[in-house]
């Protein structure tokens, strides 16, 4: 457990997820004192007023342009909610340092390299890295079949047509003109993160927690009725069978992001701090 949660907070990002974090936490009956944002080169200034009108003076706001300055401020611990590539870049420099760092890009992870490169600054920083459930539930189950010996996980994530737009679905089928559920993708959680690395985290959160990103089989559709995202999973294992269907809403800032993602890191993050973690 962390000393304080004045030791305040860093967000790696400013888009959607950090956005709906920064509403989270500032809501809270004991808000972090701070909160030190990590942008892009020439992102500073603009972050930094719209940040400050955000948390309308619940939490102390500062944005920085480099890990090193945003270390410089000591944060308690550190929210990713930006990209894979944040997440490879930044990640080790933040978990050699010693500050735990929760991660919301987790099919970052996907690629061998990133991940070896993760653990082992976790190891030398003696911090871990946290890997929130995001917008699914059942991790704590599937994690300890785990133990038991699995068999099968399988994985469907389904989404309107317009949360696909911009990634390889487009060239899978017509998003547009869709009137019936299409399977536009099926394989390994490794292939879904890495080519959907924006909307298949979910997929490499089952995979890390279960069977692994090789052996966790995916589908990812598109379905013009679908109001929300919906994710669906089987386990199977020698210590307990079961299946899970979650309809998260849709961020309202971005409708590819689950709402549900935000309070899943916020709850990870305040998590670092509490006495009784649940």
């Amino acid at each position: 457990m962390r000393e304080a949660l004045s030791d305040g907070v860093g967000i790696i990002g400013f888009g959607s997820i950090a956005r709906d974090l920064i509403d989270i936490l500032c809501a809270q009956d004991s808000p972090p004192a701070a909160l030190f944002v990590l942008v892009r080169s020439g992102k500073q200034a603009a972050t930094l007023a719209e940040a400050r009108r955000q948390a309308a003076g619940r939490c102390a706001v500062s944005v920085v342009e480099r890990v090193e300055d945003l270390l410089a401020l000591r944060p308690g611990v550190v929210a990713e909610c930006a990209s894979h590539a944040a997440a490879a870049a930044s990640g080790p420099a933040i978990l050699r340092a010693g500050v735990d760092l929760v991660v919301a890009s987790i099919g970052a992870l996907a690629d061998p390299r990133t991940e070896l490169t993760l653990r082992q600054a976790a190891q030398d920083g003696r911090a871990q890295l946290v890997l929130p459930a995001g917008a699914i539930g059942g991790i704590d189950m599937l994690s300890a079949a785990r133990l038991s010996g699995l068999t099968t996980v399988t994985y469907t994530g389904c989404k309107p047509p317009r949360a696909w737009a911009g990634t390889p679905a487009e060239a899978a089928c017509d998003l547009e003109a869709l009137s019936e559920p299409v399977v536009f993708f099926t394989g390994t959680a490794r292939k879904a993160a890495t080519d959907y690395p924006r909307n298949a985290n979910v997929a490499a959160m089952l995979a890390l927690a279960g069977l692994g990103l090789d052996a966790t089989i995916v589908r990812l559709v598109a379905d013009p009725e679908a109001t929300g995202n919906t994710h669906q999973f089987s386990v199977r294992s020698n210590a307990v069978d079961f299946d899970m269907s979650l309809t998260a809403k849709p961020s309202p800032r971005n409708p590819r992001t689950s709402a549900s993602t935000a309070y899943s890191m916020a709850r990870a993050v305040l998590n670092r701090f509490d006495a009784i973690v649940i």
